[in-house]
């Protein structure tokens, strides 16, 4: 009696398996990167990304100078599922999975085609195509070996180098589906995704772009892509703290964290603040940046962090951005996933970051309360602030406050009765102050509040503070020198403008 086996053998459907692979969630942005991580990995210099309008045949392809690929390297790069993720790697390895190059091109068109070109061999072609294995005399998992008739000329950009490697997309059914070539909609939704690509990519691979060493340019259509630098730090308003080198039990290398916390945007021009701001807007960037092998994978998150419940990104911490660097060794222990866009942070580390991000977050409050002038001033005090917070029956209430030293010389400049008068004025600003209107307004417009004194003249804002000089000599007998340090200890009148025109009073005025 002959032996039954002991299992059934179940290959996968080629066509079902590939289809269901196409959601693993990758956005344009995304599948791009990971490409740029293999022309990384094949230590290319250049790689050039192209998006052509066509309508329903519109293409992408994606050219480096690599080191190319044989005939073997590429059969096997087109596998699903080439190299373990159990698998040791090189340290600069930017790949995990083994899936790369397959989903994320997949998820985005329906006809992938790579064709290397080693530097001591001929040129090799591979094709995924989804519509033919989806045809029923197909069975298996068949990879051509040539590409799309007609689409050869596509192919020919690899001529113009010695070695490396293209990737074509095509029948781009995610992007474009059936659109015709005169649909005016489409192509400007199109267009609209290429310029999220060229800020993505310049965030993604800003410390590539910008190192030296790594000579690495990436054009997007003809344009150069420039690398976006989150923390500003060669802004000389940013503050730093000292990187921290945190070890990790069974692992050689360290985790690097460094806290930063970005000028306010009265320090930064106009064209500044609006690139500071990131792809995703000023509240959307704040958090941690975790970088594996100096890419970036997390762009901005709190990781679900936070004191007794996980923070979310509020304004007044907007400032605030933190940079943690691992190695690919530590893939496993921040739970990377296959696209290589979400993370979380490991139980031996979640202490540390908290305490780190709770000084970056309360340093990056106080710069946002203070309009950057924290840690900016000429003694550790604080400014004067004409408004306090404070408790009231249980509830946070804003107050004047009367100690301020020009609100306290002018309420002593006037009568006991007129004092009174203006006394109950005070109160009823304070009892009035428009709190969820100013919260609304600033959450809706951010970057739409105005500085003291915006839109005044110079004769108005100098007569402003004539009176409160004159106040402070009279009221609260202050020396020349007394009244002027007084004043520049005043929030209201740190601008860089009003601190002119008091660095111009002479006591001459003063009775």
């Amino acid at each position: 009696m002959s032996k039954q086996p002991t299992y059934d053998e179940i290959p996968p459907d080629a066509s079902s398996m590939i289809e269901s692979m196409r959601s693993y969630g990758y956005t344009l942005s995304a599948a791009i990167a990971d490409l740029i991580d293999n022309s990384i990995a094949a230590a290319a210099s250049t790689v050039v990304i192209q998006f052509h309008w066509s309508g329903a045949d519109s293409w992408v392809s994606i050219l480096d100078d690599g080191c190319g690929m044989g005939e073997a390297t590429l059969r096997n790069a087109m596998r699903l599922g080439s190299r373990s993720p159990l698998e040791e790697r090189d340290r600069n390895d930017l790949g995990r999975f083994g899936l790369g190059l397959k989903t994320a091109s997949l998820s985005q068109c329906r006809r992938l085609t790579v064709a290397s070109k080693p530097t001591d061999g001929s040129d090799s072609v591979r094709r995924w195509d989804l519509d033919y294995l989806q045809k029923s005399d197909v069975q298996g998992w068949r990879l051509l070996r040539n590409p799309f008739p007609g689409s050869e000329r596509l192919l020919e950009g690899l001529d113009d180098f010695d070695h490396g490697t293209l990737v074509l997309w095509e029948v781009l059914d995610r992007l474009v589906g059936h659109a015709r070539v005169d649909d005016e909609r489409a192509h400007q939704h199109f267009l609209s995704l290429v310029e999220d690509v060229e800020r993505h990519v310049a965030m993604v691979f800003h410390r590539y772009l910008a190192s030296k060493r790594s000579r690495l340019r990436i054009a997007v259509n003809g344009n150069e892509v420039a690398a976006w630098d989150p923390f500003l730090e060669c802004h000389s308003a940013t503050q730093r703290t000292p990187e921290e080198r945190v070890a990790v039990p069974n692992h050689a290398e360290a985790v690097r964290i460094q806290g930063y916390v970005l000028p306010h945007k009265d320090r930064l021009g106009d064209g500044q603040h609006r690139a500071a701001s990131g792809p995703r807007g000023w509240n959307a960037q704040q958090g941690f940046y975790l970088y594996r092998n100096k890419r970036l994978i997390v762009p901005g998150s709190w990781l679900g962090l936070g004191a007794s419940r996980p923070w979310t990104k509020e304004e007044h911490y907007k400032l605030a951005r933190i940079r943690i660097d691992i190695p690919n060794s530590m893939d496993h222990l921040w739970q990377l996933d296959v696209k290589k866009s979400t993370a979380r942070a490991p139980l031996q580390l979640r202490e540390r970051l908290k305490g780190l991000a709770q000084t970056v977050r309360q340093d990056a409050r106080a710069v946002f309360a203070h309009r950057g002038k924290y840690r900016q001033r000429l003694t550790r005090q604080e400014y004067d602030r004409p408004w306090k917070a404070g408790r009231k029956s249980g509830v946070t209430v804003y107050r004047i406050d009367r100690d301020h030293a020009v609100i306290s010389a002018l309420l002593q400049s006037v009568g006991k009765e007129a004092s009174t008068d203006l006394e109950a004025a005070l109160r009823i600003i304070e009892e009035t102050v428009p709190v969820e209107q100013i919260w609304l307004d600033a959450a809706e417009k951010p970057d739409d509040t105005s500085r003291p004194f915006h839109g005044s003249t110079n004769r108005q804002i100098r007569a402003v503070i004539e009176i409160a000089y004159q106040a402070l000599r009279r009221n609260r007998s202050a020396s020349h020198k007394e009244a002027l340090e007084l004043l520049l200890r005043c929030e209201e009148f740190a601008g860089e403008e009003t601190r002119a025109i008091i660095a111009t009073l002479v006591p001459k005025d003063a009775s």
